[in-house]
């Protein structure tokens, strides 16, 4: 992968259709201006569809760009929006846009553009993957989570039947467009729910982005410019070198769902979209970690220092999640473990770590399990 350069990144891998074996990323400190950059109703070579949800659309620095159309057309491009959250990562959703680009006659070389969180970033993805078999895919990603994570890599998809992620493809898009900007209209779970994703990244790869966390708390909760840009810009080289070795998720790419078996457990039983996909991620780095050091593969030290960590950001970390309600937890948690799509036998495969940026895959029965899921 290129490096950093000029506030901008190239990421290569394994060509899936014409035009999908790069992905070019572009950091900009400026006001977004969409209009701008795609200048709606004036590209007669190309035809785009933009996607987003109803939050994004209100956000004053879109205004201007939604002004473009009417009735969701600008001469011969298309914008559809959709409701917001979690609960709108379905098939539905995906249709939706599948059948807006097939009544307007979109071609295979049109476009699609996602402008959003994680959920529009995936869906949109998805939706293009599927049209004419693979058309081609942008993103402008609008919370940290889709900065740091979501947006970067090529994975794509929906939940279906309450679990998350269960349909999906690799499909990278072959731009995405950075604004720091769009950080300031977060809620505090959103901006939260991106820090733990680059918090994991960290641990897994960056020993300066895990000072950063340790030692500039204050800066990171107040979003200050600098250190933000810092770490969307750490965690999307990270993610793109790991990506360019392993697109497909054969081998190293597994890493990066440390604390996701768990953590999207987790979401499954507590209800999808009830829960922050970065809470639930931080609280199952919790119990990768004590599981960890429960077999003697990390420190007892190691394990302490990083809950400590999480606990100061203000995730939880006990086996036990105040959002669970009712009796077997554990049991509840597990069912919804085995239907990991990272698991191939009975037994329940876990990314684990051995200390800092030392990490590695390891499969557990089921009363291995349990045992950092219930209250000593």
């Amino acid at each position: 992968m290129n490096e950093l350069n000029n506030n901008s990144m190239t990421v290569t891998y394994p060509s899936i259709y014409v035009g999908t074996n790069e992905t070019q990323i572009f950091f900009t400190n400026s006001t977004p201006n969409l209009t701008e950059i795609y200048k709606p109703g004036k590209n007669n070579f190309q035809r785009r569809c933009f996607v987003t949800d109803a939050t994004v659309a209100t956000l004053p620095c879109m205004v201007d760009f939604i002004k473009n159309f009417t009735d969701g057309k600008c001469e011969n491009d298309e914008l559809i929006i959709l409701g917001s959250g979690e609960a709108y990562k379905n098939i539905e959703s995906v249709l939706t846009i599948v059948k807006t680009a097939v009544d307007a006659g979109f071609a295979r070389k049109d476009l699609f553009v996602g402008i959003g969180g994680g959920v529009i970033c995936d869906l949109t993805g998805f939706a293009a993957s599927l049209f004419k078999r693979g058309a081609h895919v942008e993103f402008v990603p609008t919370t940290l989570l889709a900065m740091v994570d979501a947006s970067i890599g090529g994975k794509t998809g929906c939940d279906f039947d309450n679990y998350k992620n269960m349909i999906g493809s690799f499909f990278p898009a072959q731009k995405i467009y950075m604004f720091p900007e769009f950080l300031k209209s977060l809620s505090k779970e959103q901006f939260r729910s991106g820090l733990a994703e680059a918090f994991k990244t960290s641990l897994l790869y960056d020993k300066n982005l895990f000072q950063i966390f340790k030692t500039e708390k204050q800066k990171i909760l107040e979003r200050d410019p600098e250190i933000l840009t810092k770490i969307i810009q750490a965690s999307a080289n990270a993610k793109g070198n790991v990506v360019e070795r392993d697109f497909t998720e054969k081998n190293e790419r597994m890493f990066l769902n440390f604390g996701h078996t768990f953590g999207h457990a987790l979401e499954t039983i507590v209800g999808l979209g009830n829960i922050a996909h970065g809470d639930a991620v931080a609280w199952g780095i919790g119990r990768a970690l004590d599981l960890s050091a429960k077999f003697d593969f990390c420190l007892e030290s190691y394990k302490d220092e990083v809950l400590n960590i999480l606990n100061d950001y203000g995730w939880e970390t006990k086996p036990v999640h105040s959002l669970i309600l009712g009796g077997g937890t554990g049991e509840r948690l597990l069912l919804a473990m085995h239907k990991d799509k990272k698991n191939s036998h009975e037994k329940i495969k876990l990314v684990l770590q051995k200390g800092l940026c030392d990490t590695f895959t390891k499969e557990f029965t089921d009363e291995e399990i349990l045992s950092v899921l219930t209250v000593k």
